[in-house]
C-alpha cells in the first residue's frame, strides 16, 4: 500500500519538471530516492508477511536491535514494530505528496508567468513588424527624395545647357536670314529633283505593270503546258493501251532458279513457260512443251518493288489529272499479290498502294502553287462470300449495317452506310489502311499459311478546283487485291473453306465473263453477276485506265495454276475498250 503513492509522486515531479526549476526539485528528488530504496525492500517484506506470515518471517533479515531485543519466536513484537516503520514512511509520504502539490502551484505560476512573457513576445513582434514597414516607407522616401534629387541636379544642368543655347541662338539669330535665303534656292532644286523622280516613277509603274501582265500571261501559258502536258500524258496512256496487263514471277522460296520459267534477256515482254512431258510408250524421248505469252512488261524475280512502281507511275498520274484509274493484282494464294500491293514495312519494300498515295500527295502540293486546291476521301471495303464488308468500321461488330451497291444518277457507284473518310496527309491513308488489314478476313489454307480469303478495295476519290481558272475535276484512284485464284480441290479446302473458295472462284469466273464480254464487244456485259465487277464496273466500261498484275509462283508444283493465270492474263491483255475521258468541268 505505501509503493504507489511513491510511484505517483515520481511521476509527477518527472513530468513537471521543467528546465526553470531543476534547482528547485533536486532535493525533493533526493529524498524520494532516498526513501524508495529504504520503502521498497521493507514494503515487499510487508506485502510478503501480510500473504505468508511465518515464511516471510524466516526468510526476513532482522535488524541489529531487533535480534537483541526480540525473541526469534515473538512474531508479533517483531509484526507491530514493522507497522509502527509502515505508519512512519506514510508520513513522509504525505509531507512528499505536499511538497508535490506546493511544486505543482509553482510550476502552474511559472506557466502562467510563461503565458504573460509569450503575449509581450508578440507585442513586441507587432511593434518590431510596424517598425519595419515605417523603415520600408521611409527607404521608399529616401530613395524618392534622392531621385528628386538627381532631377533637381539634371534640371540644373538643363538649365545651364538651355542659357548657353539661348545665347548662341541670339548670336546664330543674325544669320539665319542668310542661310533661309539658301535653303529657298535649296528648296528650288530640290522641287526640280521631285519633278523628275516623279516622271521615273511614272515609269517604273508602267514598267511593272508590264511586267505584271508578262507574269499572267505566263501563268495562261504554264496553265496551257500544264492541259498539254495532260493531254500528251492521256495520249501516250492511250497508246499503251486502257486495259494493261504486267506479269510478275515472285522468287523462289528456296536458293536457285526455276527452269519452268524462261524470261529473254532482251525482251522484258516476253515469257514462256516450258514443261517436259514423259513418253506414254516409252519408245520416244521425252518432249518439252512451251507456252509462250506477250504482255505489256514481265518483271522477273529480281525486280525491285520501286522498278515495279516506275512502270506505274505515269499511270497513277493520272488520277490527279481527272481519270478514274484502277490496279488490281490477280494470281493463286502465296503468288505475291499483297506483296504487291502492299509491300512490306520498310520504305524501300512498300508495294503499289503506299507509293501511290505518296505521289498523290507530293503532286498536289506542286499543283497547290498553280492555283490548285485538291479534297481526298478514302474508302476500304471488303468482298468475302459476295458480302461487302467496311473494312474502317470501328463499331461493335454485332451492330454492323447492311451495305448494298448503289448508282446514283450521274452513273456513280456508292455503297450505303461505308465510312467515307476524308484525309489531308500520306499519313493518314497509311494509318487507314493498317487499319483495314487489322479488319481483313484471313484463314489458314494448305497453300498458304495465312491467305486472304477476300477481295479487298482501296478507293480514294479526288476532287480538284482552280478557281482562278474556273476548272474543276473529278476522279477515283482505285487499288485492289484479289482472292487467291487457285482451283477448288475438295482434298484442300473442306467445310468454310470449301464455302470460301466456291465464292472465290465464282466471283473470279465472272470477272473473266466480264472481260470476254468486253473484249468481244458483246452488247450486255453482266456486270451484276457478282458483287466484284459491279463494284469494278466503272474501272472496266471504258472511263477508266485500268492495269492488271498477274503475280505468280515459280514452283513446279504450282505449274498448273500459273498457266490458267497466264492464260486469264493473256485474255484481259487481248480485250480492247472505249477511250477513257477525264472528269473535266
Amino acid at each position: 500500500m505505501s509503493r504507489l503513492p511513491v510511484m505517483s509522486s515520481k511521476r509527477v515531479l518527472t513530468r513537471n519538471t521543467s528546465s526553470e526549476n531543476v534547482q528547485d526539485f533536486a532535493p525533493a528528488q533526493k529524498r524520494i530516492r532516498r526513501d524508495q530504496e529504504t520503502v521498497k525492500p521493507q514494503a515487499a517484506a510487508t506485502i510478503i508477511g501480510g500473504r505468508r506470515p511465518a515464511v516471510a518471517a524466516a526468510r526476513a533479515p532482522l535488524a541489529p536491535n531487533a535480534r537483541n531485543s526480540r525473541k526469534p519466536w515473538d512474531l508479533k513484537g517483531k509484526v507491530s514494530d514493522m507497522e509502527g516503520k509502515i505508519v512512519n514512511y506514510q508520513t513522509k509520504v504525505k509531507s512528499v505528496n505536499q511538497e508535490n502539490e506546493v511544486l505543482r502551484s509553482s510550476v502552474a505560476q511559472t506557466k502562467m508567468r510563461a503565458a504573460e512573457m509569450e503575449k509581450e513576445l508578440e507585442l513586441r513582434r507587432n511593434q518590431i513588424s510596424e517598425y519595419e514597414e515605417e523603415l520600408q516607407a521611409l527607404t521608399g522616401v529616401r530613395d524618392e527624395l534622392e531621385l528628386v534629387s538627381s532631377e533637381k541636379s539634371s534640371l540644373q544642368v538643363e538649365l545651364s545647357n538651355l542659357e548657353g543655347k539661348y545665347k548662341v541662338m541670339e548670336t546664330l539669330r543674325d544669320s539665319q536670314e542668310t542661310e533661309l535665303q539658301t535653303l529657298k534656292m535649296k528648296l528650288s532644286v530640290q522641287e526640280s529633283t521631285l519633278t523628275r523622280v516623279q516622271e521615273t516613277l511614272r515609269d517604273t509603274q508602267e514598267e511593272v505593270h508590264c511586267l505584271k501582265e508578262t507574269v499572267a500571261q505566263q501563268k495562261d501559258e504554264l496553265h496551257a503546258g500544264e492541259m498539254e502536258r495532260r493531254r500528251l500524258h492521256n495520249t501516250i496512256q492511250e497508246l499503251k493501251g486502257n486495259i494493261r496487263v504486267f506479269c510478275r514471277v515472285r522468287p523462289l522460296l528456296t536458293s536457285g532458279l526455276s527452269k519452268h520459267i524462261q524470261l529473254p534477256v532482251s525482251d522484258n515482254k516476253m515469257i514462256t513457260l516450258a514443261k517436259t512431258e514423259e513418253s506414254h510408250t516409252g519408245k520416244t524421248a521425252d518432249t518439252q512443251k512451251n507456252y509462250n505469252f506477250s504482255f505489256d512488261r514481265v518483271f522477273g524475280p529480281q525486280a525491285s518493288q520501286h522498278e515495279v512502281f516506275e512502270e506505274i507511275s505515269l499511270l497513277v498520274q493520272s488520277a490527279l489529272d481527272g481519270y478514274n484509274v484502277c490496279c488490281f493484282a490477280y494470281g493463286q494464294t502465296g503468288s505475291g499479290k499483297t506483296f504487291t500491293m502492299e509491300g512490306g514495312d520498310y520504305d524501300e519494300m512498300r508495294g503499289v498502294i503506299p507509293r501511290a498515295v505518296q505521289q498523290i500527295f507530293k503532286a498536289a502540293e506542286k499543283l497547290d502553287s498553280q492555283g490548285w486546291e485538291f479534297t481526298f476521301t478514302a474508302s476500304f471495303v471488303e468482298i468475302y462470300n459476295e458480302t461487302l464488308r467496311d473494312l474502317l468500321y470501328t463499331g461493335k461488330a454485332n451492330k454492323r449495317p447492311e451495305y448494298e451497291i448503289r448508282k446514283s444518277s450521274n452513273n456513280e457507284l456508292t455503297i450505303t452506310n461505308l465510312t467515307y473518310q476524308q484525309v489531308c496527309t500520306e499519313d493518314q491513308v497509311l494509318g487507314l489502311i493498317n487499319l483495314a488489314n487489322q479488319n481483313r478476313s484471313t484463314a489458314q489454307t494448305a497453300q498458304n499459311d495465312r491467305s486472304s480469303r477476300s477481295h479487298s478495295v482501296f478507293q480514294l476519290d479526288i476532287e480538284g478546283v482552280n478557281s482562278g481558272r474556273d476548272v474543276k475535276c473529278k476522279s477515283s484512284l482505285c487499288l485492289v487485291d484479289l482472292a487467291g485464284s487457285e482451283r477448288m480441290m475438295k482434298s484442300q479446302s473442306q467445310g468454310e473453306r470449301f464455302k470460301e473458295m466456291t465464292a472465290i472462284n465464282g466471283s473470279l469466273s465472272n470477272l473473266g465473263i466480264v472481260i470476254t464480254a468486253l473484249a468481244n464487244k458483246e452488247s450486255y456485259v453482266p456486270y451484276r453477276n457478282s458483287k466484284l465487277t459491279y463494284l469494278l464496273q466503272a474501272c472496266l466500261g471504258g472511263n477508266s485506265k485500268t492495269l492488271m498484275f498477274v503475280n505468280i509462283a515459280p514452283e513446279i508444283d504450282s505449274f498448273g495454276e500459273t498457266l490458267n493465270s497466264l492464260r486469264f492474263a493473256s485474255k484481259v491483255n487481248d480485250c480492247v475498250i472505249g477511250t477513257a475521258s477525264a472528269n473535266r468541268k
